[in-house]
């Protein structure tokens, strides 16, 4: 049985982790499945695409002040590097995970 990681560890890794704060009775988060599927596919194993159902993780959701779905948060080393709610287009989404991987030290730029 694979072990379940926390939120903590999940966002730890040393390589991009980009987060989906979603839910089902989204649509514009439904529309977002294949295209989030084009960025895992395109990144492969040098980033990691999750989606967290909203309404699953309610606190978490709280906690990190996820005010509309769907919201994207890209996480590297434990540290938030983008941030954007509202849909995005695959080439966009990819863009800013490689440029993470860049920018070692630093964050990456915060607006869209």
């Amino acid at each position: 049985m694979e072990k379940q990681l926390t939120f903590d560890e999940l966002i730890n890794s040393d390589k991009p982790v980009l987060i989906d704060f979603s839910a089902e009775w989204c649509g514009p988060c439904r529309a977002m499945l294949p295209i989030l599927q084009e960025v895992a596919s395109t990144l492969g194993e040098t980033a990691s695409v999750i989606t967290i159902d909203v309404d699953r993780n309610p606190m978490l959701a709280q906690q990190l002040g996820i005010m509309g779905v769907p919201t994207f948060i890209l996480y590297r080393n434990g540290k938030t590097h983008w941030r954007h709610s509202g849909m995005q287009s695959a080439n966009a989404l990819v863009h800013v995970i490689r440029q993470a991987m860049e920018n070692e030290g630093g964050a990456a730029n915060l607006s869209n």
